[in-house]
């Protein structure tokens, strides 16, 4: 599809030009709001398979600089757990539905294993269109709403099979580290 072969196009170049990490994914912020906004793309994305539970269609891994672009499609209501991406920078942009990015803090020292003190700090309704930038380690959950949601993630790089990334459970306070969602290799026609 033309315009997603554009936008890694976009985001290789990106890379090539910004050696700064935090800088490639606020630049490539733009980039995803503009594939968001193509209409062949939200057409093509009727028929991708929903994702539920704890999968991810995998578009694209750049083998020169190893970002990854990732597809989640939402059932209505589907909640997903909260949990950081470790060391990674991630953009999940929304292309149909709504959903709610939760963030959190952790409000404990983080001195002891297995546990963590979480609080919930903002809730933010997203809609088709907009691209939300998390952070290395930042504590957050995406909630769908009340029908079926898209989402295209970009990736700094690949976690499943590499890095395990932190799980949190506000009411029994339970924290684990465990791997991403599984990888389903789908090609955008």
């Amino acid at each position: 599809m033309k315009c997603f072969d554009q936008f890694i196009e976009d985001l290789r170049a990106i890379w090539a030009d910004t050696p700064d990490l935090e800088q490639r994914m606020t630049r490539a912020k733009a980039k995803i709001e503009i594939l968001l906004g193509d209409k062949d793309l939200l057409k093509a994305s009727k028929d991708w398979p929903c994702t539920d539970p704890h999968k991810n269609l995998l578009f694209y891994e750049d083998p020169d600089y190893g970002f990854v672009i990732n597809g989640v499609v939402r059932s209505p209501g589907r909640k997903g757990g909260i949990h950081d991406h470790a060391q990674a920078w991630v953009l999940y942009g929304l292309l149909d539905g709504t959903e709610t990015l939760e963030r959190y803090q952790r409000i404990d020292d983080g001195s002891k294993p297995g546990y963590a003190e979480i609080k919930l700090t903002s809730a933010p309704q997203g809609s088709p269109g907009q691209a939300d930038l998390v952070p290395p380690y930042d504590i957050h959950s995406e909630k769908g709403g009340p029908g079926r949601s898209v989402a295209v993630i970009v990736r700094s790089e690949r976690l499943v099979g590499h890095t395990l990334q932190g799980r949190y459970n506000p009411e029994t306070n339970e924290y684990h580290e465990g791997h991403g969602p599984d990888q389903i290799p789908y090609q955008i026609p």
